[in-house]
């Protein structure tokens, strides 16, 4: 069974949203959860430790500034922690845009598209193909190690979009926030708002561990498929870019 006919099974048994309410206990989270977190990192750090390394090391070489972007998110039951992330913007970048952005997409039921989707000034050289591989997300597992986050669960949010979740909305804080996520590896960017805080809810009340598992193991061909579109929409900017170029020129 798919990940998408688990969550609509899983929707189905969700109640309405007039049943919502905040959650004013912490309910604690599995044990297997943290078991699998512990475990998965021990196995992958070969890998991702040289892989950490080295885009430290080119972001150091490329960029003016810290190697790390730190910001506060929103977690588990509403508490706040220092988010950490590899910087993949120039210093100084504003966050005015991101936010109007933001507040269109929580309003309208529009696909939640990225900002730099069509390109952006304030992305470092290569940044793009960070962000769209999840690469920038590793040091995150210093967040899992903390117990602040999961590797899976709904995407940390900020402050400022905390601000705007209406009451049933908050539930999506009822689990640890994750890496990866049930919305992450079903449509993700094509998802509308409310279809994603729908599945952040379900994934919330109905986690286990083979759900947790399978999420794991689809988040890699995600990955690829994200960096192979993100490779695409650069190629045809260029060929549009050198089109352009040679009509001026004519």
């Amino acid at each position: 069974m798919g990940l998408r006919s688990i969550f609509m099974r899983t929707v189905k048994s969700t109640p309405p949203k007039s049943q919502f309410r905040e959650m004013t206990c912490d309910p604690g989270m599995p044990g297997w959860k943290r078991t699998l977190d512990i475990v998965f990192i021990l196995l992958i750090s070969p890998l991702l430790l040289p892989s950490a390394v080295l885009i430290a090391g080119y972001i150091r070489i490329v960029s003016v500034g810290p190697v790390l972007f730190r910001q506060e998110r929103v977690g588990h039951l509403g508490r706040r922690f220092m988010c950490l992330k590899f910087r993949t913007m120039v210093m100084g970048a504003e966050t005015a845009k991101h936010q109007e952005h933001l507040q269109q997409l929580i309003n309208s039921d529009a696909p939640m598209v990225k900002l730099d989707a069509h390109g952006d000034a304030r992305i470092i050289p290569f940044g793009v193909w960070l962000r769209s591989s999840g690469l920038d997300e590793l040091p995150q597992l210093v967040n899992v190690l903390r117990g602040e986050m999961s590797l899976v669960g709904p995407r940390p949010c900020t402050a400022y979009e905390y601000g705007h979740f209406l009451p049933w909305q908050r539930e999506r804080f009822n689990t640890l926030p994750g890496l990866t996520g049930l919305w992450q590896v079903s449509g993700k960017n094509r998802t509308t708002f409310a279809e994603m805080i729908e599945m952040d809810i379900s994934y919330a009340k109905n986690k286990t561990f083979w759900l947790d598992l399978a999420i794991i193991l689809k988040t890699l061909p995600v990955m690829l498929g994200q960096v192979w579109g993100a490779w695409k929409k650069k190629a045809l900017l260029l060929t549009a870019r050198s089109r352009r170029a040679v009509r001026i020129s004519s």
